[in-house]
């Protein structure tokens, strides 16, 4: 499947990352709770690997609490590596968040402690700006990539913000977390159709969270398939066509949004342990598709010196 979320200011935008990392002294990734694997930009993990770095995992009250914690207590293995617990639509973290970036930048007389904010989009990036800031600075919305270019926001008590774009990356490896950034809504919703991304969010939440639904949809038994699920929803809500046909993409549309809301509870869609395993797998189907190029990058040589004897 082709998908193309990668816009020109997202390149643009990584260029000044790199440019002005040297003179960075905390990064501050935002991440989204449900997804904290996913979510978290590799581009930026090998920008951070020489900095002191806090990851926010963001949206908690989205998420399942204990599978947050799982995922903060992996990602504080890593070196210069802290992490909090948020949820910034109904709580302000600002004292917290400060006081542990002058705990790993102490302050130097005379200059500030530049802090360089990142995240990939919606995951809240400029809700915490505004929120450290104590104004409204940064543009917010539910839509990917608000912020197009970077900007310094000095928070007078020696701490300078460098606000940056929300970026995605080029390619993903996992397939499975393209799907996951598609559920959360970190990804356009032009990129991907809503079937698309309802039949996988539909396949997890049978798997994963059956009771879930049958509490929400009034099911005396779960549905089998994703299709089934689906049409039975669709059912309930109305959204049928001329025959009684069940309107796939209606349907599917309310599914989506229902479930970014919250309206299902709480959802974590990875653990360490998910993504160790789905990471085997890719690690396999990167190495089966190398061993091919490279055959093929043999075949097209040896026929190159057929094609040159012969000639002879």
């Amino acid at each position: 499947m082709s998908i193309h979320w990668y816009p020109g200011h997202m390149h643009k935008a990584s260029n000044e990352m790199i440019e002005t990392l040297p003179l960075v002294n905390v990064v501050v990734e935002v991440l989204d709770a449900r997804i904290p694997y996913s979510s978290s930009n590799p581009f930026i993990g090998n920008l951070c690997t020489e900095k002191p770095c806090i990851k926010l995992l963001n949206k908690t009250d989205l998420a399942e609490p204990e599978n947050t914690q799982l995922w903060q207590d992996h990602f504080e293995l890593q070196s210069n590596t802290k992490t909090m617990a948020l949820d910034l639509q109904h709580y302000d973290p600002s004292k917290k968040i400060i006081d542990l970036i002058n705990k790993l930048s102490p302050q130097k007389e005379g200059r500030n402690t530049l802090v360089m904010v990142t995240g990939i989009p919606n995951v809240g990036k400029s809700t915490l700006i505004n929120s450290l800031a104590g104004r409204h600075i940064a543009k917010t919305g539910n839509e990917p990539a608000v912020t197009k270019g970077q900007q310094r926001i000095n928070l007078r008590n020696g701490i300078m913000l460098l606000d940056t774009p929300g970026i995605l990356w080029p390619k993903i490896e996992n397939p499975n977390g393209t799907y996951r950034l598609a559920t959360t809504g970190a990804i356009k919703d032009t990129a991907m159709t809503y079937e698309d991304v309802a039949f996988f969010a539909a396949d997890f939440l049978l798997t994963h969270y059956p009771e879930r639904l049958k509490e929400r949809f009034g099911f005396e038994e779960v549905p089998k398939t994703e299709m089934k699920l689906l049409e039975i929803i669709g059912a309930q809500r109305g959204c049928l066509r001329a025959g009684g046909k069940v309107d796939l993409e209606r349907v599917s549309t309310i599914f989506i949004n229902e479930l970014r809301a919250g309206i299902l509870g709480p959802v974590s869609y990875e653990t360490p342990e998910i993504i160790e395993r789905e990471m085997e797998q890719v690690a396999i189907l990167i190495a089966e598709k190398a061993e091919r190029e490279k055959l093929r990058i043999e075949k097209s040589a040896a026929k190159r010196r057929n094609a040159k004897a012969n000639k002879k």
